[in-house]
């Protein structure tokens, strides 16, 4: 499986942001799909948070969603 990763660096106006945020989508041990969404500061360790989904189709929707919110947001 291919996890997307994005990072959001932005040394203007001494902001000093330097984070990431990666998606990946993972099967279960019971035939589901889980999204496991990571974020932090680049360098650091991050927050994982893992959302169960039914099928395949239905986690990638949800990253496809999640994806597209953060380059709204700058991420690149």
């Amino acid at each position: 499986m291919t996890a997307i990763m994005l990072t959001r660096i932005d040394n203007r106006r001494n902001r000093n942001m330097a984070r990431y945020y990666k998606l990946d989508v993972q099967p279960t041990l019971f035939g589901e799909c889980s999204l496991v969404r990571e974020w932090g500061r680049i360098g650091r360790a991050g927050t994982v948070r893992i959302e169960t989904y039914r099928s395949r189709g239905a986690a990638d929707i949800a990253m496809a969603s999640n994806w597209t919110k953060k380059l709204k947001r700058g991420y690149r």
